[in-house]
């Protein structure tokens, strides 16, 4: 559960020991050095350039999108957060989340030509389509601020729930969906009236949002239970619930609508959800601490803010999914130009089977195949590479730590070992979900948050599913959780010695006895009865004895008495 009241202070956290990425090359290869902490990014709307804030060095770095390379840095406020486009490419706005200002941008002399007192918390910027007015999430007041563009004035604020982030603006621009941390609801703004006109309950601690190109959806990241929330924008109302991994942030859909893409911080990967199914196709390995994606104009490229590691990545979005099973079957999507009149599609030398196509896009079925191999297609123009495709062998699963647990779940880490891990997109304890934390070829670790579906006791299957396909063969078991009714005798002396019988519930699977925090040895006779025998105490009086099982703890009370003294 975060605790935390910035967007800041959510992406702070330490990667797991022992994993390391896969070995598959699935970005472009191309890593960008930026400022210190970056978060959000914004291309112009010829994609020539991209604008990354960069929260702890107070700067905004400006890439060159056709080298790569920063071209510009420009001085802000303390802490710039978020940065949005205006619609004509001349303006960038950035939000400065400590000095709550609105950090207007010039972008042919990269100079900020107004900073607009907008609020302390200012969060996320959104600007209308037609330009004319832009919209900042202040958390530490609960308002958005509207600005008008033409004058660098805050012309009205809108009361939404607790601790507004995340905010998007509708492709029409008649409405901005705010993401509300502590309400666990988003609020719909009509941008007209300027008034809250709908109110969603979606996910535990939404923290941002964002809009699908073609306005359909709006999706919203909840931090706090690993998901995202899909809300029909002709209803507003949650149309879906897609478990993704731990600790995500910003989703954004393709130019296309057809895929949203989200970055998780934790286990430094990207999932790709189909928009038409709702489910994640793919989770893409990129660098530390993803935070932020903007697409290119064409959606062949996505640009990746790596908060930990002060850098951008360049991943290539041309083949998605990009991996699948050895037996083919997987349903690819190829982007590009001049695609219509395709006249084969190959993976490595194999044949693809078309299923749809436009002259942007084409819709193929994985033929069999291993390895990587690049993915081609031809037209009457010629044969060109889209992009390559990685072919997954099946995993395997050789063993769980711990192997059981409570019945109403835990945040405690629970590592999966096996073969050909890597890319894995779900693991299921039984029916229910676990969030994947970290992942290598060899090793998951996930956790399985409490109350959230919580299975009866008892042993359960594993099930990780990876574009490899899915293995299974190892149990958890639910254990549930202990009570302790009766400690007798209750009291003994401080020399320790006494063999006390502890009576209670689920005693059996008991793994530990302490006499206020020393370990003491025992006996399991039942599962309602234990024989321990209490251990030494350097002082008297009335102390915790606790039982600890997989299923949780559970206290009673013993008295250490003095010795008779003359």
């Amino acid at each position: 559960m975060v605790t935390s009241t910035s967007l800041s202070a959510h992406a702070q956290s330490v990667p797991a020991r022992g994993f390391a990425h896969s070995a598959f090359p699935f970005a472009s290869g191309t890593t960008i050095t930026v400022g210190t902490e970056p978060q959000g990014i914004a291309l112009t709307p010829d994609g020539t350039r991209a604008y990354v804030a960069n929260r702890a060095s107070n700067t905004v770095s400006v890439i060159d999108t056709a080298t790569d390379t920063v071209t510009h840095t420009i001085p802000t406020g303390a802490a710039p957060t978020f940065v949005a486009a205006g619609p004509d490419g001349t303006r960038m706005y950035v939000s400065v989340n400590t000095d709550g200002l609105l950090s207007v941008i010039d972008t042919s002399t990269n100079t900020i030509v107004a900073d607009v007192a907008v609020g302390a918390g200012a969060s996320v910027v959104g600007v209308a389509p037609d330009g004319a007015h832009a919209y900042v999430s202040v958390q530490n007041a609960n308002l958005v601020s509207v600005v008008d563009t033409a004058t660098n004035a805050v012309t009205g604020t809108v009361p939404v729930a607790g601790s507004p982030i995340g905010l998007a603006v509708t492709p029409d621009g008649a409405r901005v969906y705010v993401a509300s941390l502590f309400s666990n609801t988003v609020s719909v703004i009509d941008t007209a009236s300027q008034t809250v006109t709908a109110t969603v309950p979606v996910g535990l601690t939404p923290i941002l949002v964002n809009a699908a190109p073609d306005g359909a959806h709006v999706y919203v990241t909840n931090v706090g239970d690993s998901t995202v929330s899909v809300i029909e924008t002709g209803t507003n109302t949650v149309t879906a619930t897609v478990g993704v991994s731990s600790q995500p942030r910003l989703v954004t859909v393709s130019p296309d609508s057809a895929h949203a893409f989200v970055a998780n911080f934790e286990p430094d990967t990207v999932s790709v959800i189909d928009a038409a199914t709702h489910t994640v196709v793919e989770n893409i390995d990129v660098g530390d601490g993803p935070t932020c994606i903007a697409f290119s104009p064409g959606g062949t490229y996505a640009y990746v803010t790596e908060n930990a590691s002060g850098s951008v990545g360049v991943m290539a979005t041309t083949v998605i999914p990009d991996q699948g099973s050895t037996a083919g079957g997987t349903r690819v999507t190829i982007t590009g130009h001049h695609l219509a009149d395709a006249t084969s599609v190959r993976f490595g030398t194999a044949s693809a089977a078309v299923t749809a196509n436009t002259d942007t896009s084409l819709t193929v079925t994985a033929p069999a195949g291993s390895g990587a191999v690049p993915v081609t297609v031809t037209t009457p123009g010629g044969t060109g590479t889209l992009g390559t495709f990685y072919y997954r062998p099946v995993p395997a699963l050789t063993g769980i730590s711990p192997s059981a647990g409570p019945v109403a779940g835990s945040d405690q880490e629970i590592i999966i070992t096996g073969r050909n891990l890597a890319g894995a997109i779900d693991v299921y304890f039984g029916p229910r979900r676990a969030v994947i934390q970290k992942v290598s070829d060899t090793q998951l670790a996930v956790r399985t948050p409490a109350g959230v579906g919580a299975p009866v006791s008892g042993a359960v299957t594993i099930t990780v599913i990876t574009p490899g396909g899915r293995a299974e063969g190892l149990l958890y078991t639910y254990a549930e959780a202990p009570t302790v009714t009766g400690v007798t005798p209750s009291a003994g002396p401080t020399a320790g010695g006494t063999q006390v019988s502890l009576t209670g519930t689920a005693l059996a699977s008991a793994d530990q006895v302490t006499f206020n925090g020393s370990p003491a040895a025992f006996t399991v006779v039942s599962d309602t009865t234990l024989i321990a025998t209490a251990p030494p105490s350097g002082q008297e009086g009335t102390f915790d004895v606790t039982v600890t099982t997989p299923g949780g703890t559970a206290t009673g009370a013993f008295t250490y008495l003095p010795e008779p003294a003359l």
